[in-house]
């Protein structure tokens, strides 16, 4: 049976307490004359140790020590091993003179003082044992923790993967290709090539943490231009960035998955087909992506909906840069729905996670 952390703990200070008794009283014996009654005094000094070690752990608890930083705790940990010790002197010093253990004449300055400088060193060494317990419990959950986020940011990643190598889109734009290799042989050409670019960018999300803004926007060309073939005059768009935005480092396919999604649920939809426009700067410390497109946007039908773009971009901003960034997506009008994506510049929050 495993023992629980109530047990450990009282198991310790038992055994710790009994253990410092027993070596001083040997100790005592050996180098000094020993009387009888002593083992009463030292049997005291354990039980009372114990009692007040046990005080201050909960007093510990309570002030919410653990949670301070080193720079707050040292000092604090100075200042109640003193006190304690103090405490524990006095104690154990009327206890001797009450029971006549030790007689007053015996104590001298120079013993007071070393026993008190023992007791206060004895008390912070106790607090060295249990901040120290602490702290190494603390890493290992950080351990554990680290690793379960990092195995969510894969499976969100592994989402999107799936999500981009839709075979829908492949056999759109293989079937395009393929209808316009004896109308246009040229353009069929680099459609090719703008679809080996669009998959092998896809393949890198195993191995690339982030990419630059402007890599992003070579593919979500590239895809809507693959797009634009199959939507011909029904589909139109603008890329708007600078050099300045186009160096930051972001998740790769977020933006295009947004931009999937406005094809699919906005612009196919519409008989006339629509637009697509992206636009992206820098503003104070973040980076502000906007996205419009032709559309209407329903939260209800996202809620029903099987698929997992919006949620996915949603949960991957919150997994990699917490409260910082920012996803919003709502209507503009009666046909046109922007979502805007805020990232901060200073980089992945938990940049320790390769995805």
């Amino acid at each position: 049976m495993n023992l629980t952390r109530t047990w450990i703990y009282w198991i310790s200070q038992f055994s710790g307490w009994t253990l410092f008794v027993v070596l001083n009283i040997l100790i005592s014996s050996t180098f000094e004359e020993f009387k009888s009654e002593y083992i009463y005094s030292w049997i005291f000094l354990g039980i009372l140790g114990l009692f007040l070690s046990h005080l201050y752990r909960n007093f510990i608890k309570k002030r919410g020590w653990k949670n301070l930083s080193l720079k707050s705790i040292v000092p604090r940990i100075f200042i109640a091993s003193l006190i304690l010790g103090i405490i524990h002197f006095i104690l154990v010093f009327l206890f001797n003179i009450g029971f006549k253990i030790i007689s007053i004449e015996e104590y001298q300055l120079g013993g007071i003082i070393a026993r008190l400088v023992n007791l206060s060193s004895l008390f912070l060494f106790w607090s060295v044992i249990y901040f120290a317990v602490h702290y190494l419990e603390n890493y290992k959950k950080a351990e554990i923790e680290s690793l379960i986020f990092e195995a969510a940011v894969k499976d969100f990643e592994l989402k999107t993967l799936k999500a981009q190598l839709n075979p829908h889109f492949i056999f759109n734009a293989m079937n395009s290709i393929r209808a316009l290799i004896e109308e246009d042989p040229e353009s069929a050409k680099n459609a090719v090539t703008k679809l080996s670019n669009l998959m092998r960018y896809t393949l890198k999300i195993e191995r690339t943490e982030t990419v630059p803004l402007a890599e992003e926007l070579r593919t979500i060309k590239d895809y809507l231009d693959l797009e634009k073939i199959r939507f011909e005059e029904r589909l139109n768009y603008k890329i708007n960035s600078n050099s300045e935005a186009d160096r930051v480092e972001i998740p790769p396919m977020m933006i295009q998955t947004l931009v999937e999604n406005g094809i699919k649920h906005g612009i196919s939809k519409s008989t006339s087909g629509g637009e697509i426009n992206i636009d992206c700067s820098i503003n104070s410390d973040k980076l502000y992506i906007k996205i419009i497109n032709t559309g209407s946007f329903d939260e209800e039908q996202l809620k029903n909906s099987k698929g997992f773009g919006v949620s996915n971009t949603i949960q991957r901003l919150n997994l990699l840069y917490g409260e910082e960034a920012s996803f919003i997506i709502k209507n503009i009008n009666h046909n046109q729905v922007i979502t805007e994506v805020k990232i901060p510049l200073g980089g992945i929050k938990h940049e320790s996670f390769n995805y």
